[in-house]
C-alpha cells in the first residue's frame, strides 16, 4: 500500500509540477500572465486522479469474491459462521478504505491551486466528495460482477466493460437522442433558433447521467453557473431549470449510492445462494 500511495502522488505530482513549469516558461518569454492557465493546473489534476480512481477501484474488488472462490476458501469462509454481508462488506470496505487512503493523501496535489486563487475550499470538498462516491460505486460494481462470475478475469472484464458503459454508453446515448431531435425538426422545416433554446434535447435520456460518475465530475469542474446552460449538460439542450438540474451533484450523488446499495445487496444474495447449503 505505501508502494502505491508514493507512485500514484508521484504521477500526480509530476503532471501538477511539469503544468506550474510550462504555465511559469510561458510568462517568462511573454510577459502575459492568464490566470485560466493557472486554474486548468486543478481541471487537470483532478481529471488525472479521477481517472486513476475509476481504473483502479474495479480491479481491487473485481478479484475479491472470485478469488476466494477460486482458491476454494469461500466455502471454508462460509462454515465459520461468517455471514455473507460480512463477507461482501468486508471486502468491499478493505478496497475502499485503501481507496480513501488515495484520496485524502493526493489532497496537497489538489490544493496547490491555492497558491493562484479561483478555487475554493467548498469546490476542493466538492470534488472530495466525488472521488469517493464515484470510487464507491465502482467498487460496489466490480464486487457485484466478482460474485456472478467464477474467473477473476471474467469478472474483472465485465466489471469494466460494464463502467465504460456506463460512463461511455450514457453520453452516447444523449448524443445519439440530441442528433435525432434535431433531425426531426429539421426535416420539419425548424432551426434550433426558430424553435428556441429549449425545444431540442436529449429527453429522458438525460437523467440517464445521474448514474455516471463522470457527469458529476465534469458538473463539479464547470462550476453551478453552467451546470443546466452551456455546460455538458447544455450539450444535449438542457438549459431550462428545475430541481434535478439546479441540484444535479446531490442528486447524482443519491443515485449513485442507491445503485451501490443495490449492487451490494447482489453481490450478498449472490454469495448467499451459492453458499453449501447452511444458513448463510
Amino acid at each position: 500500500m505505501p508502494l502505491i500511495i508514493t507512485v500514484f502522488n508521484s504521477i500526480l505530482a509530476i503532471v501538477a509540477l511539469l503544468n506550474m513549469y510550462s504555465n511559469v516558461l510561458q510568462v517568462r518569454l511573454t510577459a502575459d500572465i492568464q490566470y485560466s492557465s493557472f486554474l486548468d493546473l486543478y481541471r487537470f489534476v483532478a481529471g488525472i486522479e479521477f481517472i486513476m480512481l475509476l481504473l483502479i477501484m474495479p480491479a481491487t474488488t473485481a478479484g475479491s469474491i472470485s478469488g476466494e472462490r477460486e482458491r476454494q476458501t469461500l466455502d471454508l469462509m462460509l462454515t465459520t459462521g461468517i455471514k455473507s454481508w460480512e463477507i461482501v462488506a468486508g471486502m468491499l470496505g478493505a478496497a475502499f478504505v485503501k481507496i480513501f487512503l488515495l484520496v485524502v493523501s493526493s489532497f496537497p496535489m489538489i490544493a496547490l491551486v491555492f497558491v493562484y486563487g479561483g478555487i475554493t475550499g467548498r469546490d476542493v470538498l466538492l470534488m472530495l466528495t466525488c472521488y469517493v462516491v464515484s470510487a464507491l460505486f465502482a467498487g460496489c460494481l466490480g464486487i457485484c460482477c466478482s460474485s456472478l462470475f467464477k474467473r477473476s478475469t471474467a469478472a474483472t472484464v465485465a466489471a469494466y466493460t460494464c463502467l465504460a458503459v456506463i460512463v461511455a454508453g450514457t453520453f452516447a446515448a444523449n448524443s445519439f437522442a440530441y442528433s435525432l431531435a434535431r433531425m426531426n425538426w429539421s426535416q420539419m422545416g425548424y432551426t434550433v433558433g426558430m424553435m428556441g433554446e429549449q425545444a431540442v434535447n436529449s429527453g429522458g435520456f438525460l437523467y440517464t447521467l445521474l448514474l455516471n460518475p463522470a457527469a458529476a465530475f465534469l458538473v463539479i469542474l464547470e462550476g453551478p453557473q453552467t451546470a443546466g446552460s452551456s455546460g455538458i449538460l447544455g450539450m444535449y439542450g438542457s438549459r431550462n431549470g428545475g430541481f434535478i438540474l439546479n441540484h444535479w451533484m446531490v442528486c447524482s450523488v443519491a443515485a449513485q449510492l442507491l445503485a451501490s446499495a443495490l449492487l451490494a445487496l447482489l453481490a450478498v444474495k449472490m454469495v448467499r445462494k451459492r453458499g453449501i447449503g447452511r444458513n448463510v
